[in-house]
């Protein structure tokens, strides 16, 4: 294991793993946002755009589902999407309170270029990694979300 850099704090030694993913994350974050800027996109926005890329025609229930993000934000990204062409917002005909999200041609001309980012970001992010630690990165961090977001464990911290 890679000895903490003196920039690391030493409180972050009695989690080294944590430590690292948060790490992990923010480099990870920041490089897709600089990517996505240069898109004229926000981070998350992608995601909002990738489902819907799967699936048109979403209500905004189901957005908020998929992608895992409170209502607030994913709101006001689908705001800034509609105000920035790429999408637009309207009532469900079965219910007028329902609000139905569906791609301009605009955002679904994104699909190509998305595809295109991802795939660069994940060429960089495995660089310095062979094909089988990749494969087993992908798994171990599969195992520790599955950890994270288990409800016993939830319990378990508010005891």
């Amino acid at each position: 294991m890679p000895a903490p850099t003196p920039r690391t704090p030493s409180t972050a030694s009695e989690g080294p793993m944590s430590y690292a993913i948060f790490q992990l994350a923010r480099a990870h974050r920041a490089r897709a946002a600089a990517m996505l800027r240069e898109m004229d996109l926000h981070p998350g926005q992608e995601l909002l755009l990738m489902h819907l890329l799967d699936r048109d025609g979403q209500t905004q229930s189901e957005l908020l589902e998929s992608v895992g993000l409170d209502h607030s934000t994913v709101s006001k990204s689908l705001r800034r999407m509609q105000d920035a062409g790429l999408l637009i917002r309207e009532p469900a005909a079965h219910d007028r309170r329902v609000m139905v999200v569906r791609l301009t041609d605009k955002g679904r001309a994104l699909r190509e270029p998305l595809a295109a980012m991802w795939q660069a970001l994940e060429e960089t992010s495995a660089r310095n990694l062979s094909a089988q630690q990749a494969e087993t990165f992908v798994r171990i961090a599969y195992a520790i979300t599955d950890a994270m977001n288990r409800r016993d464990v939830a319990a378990e911290e508010s005891e």
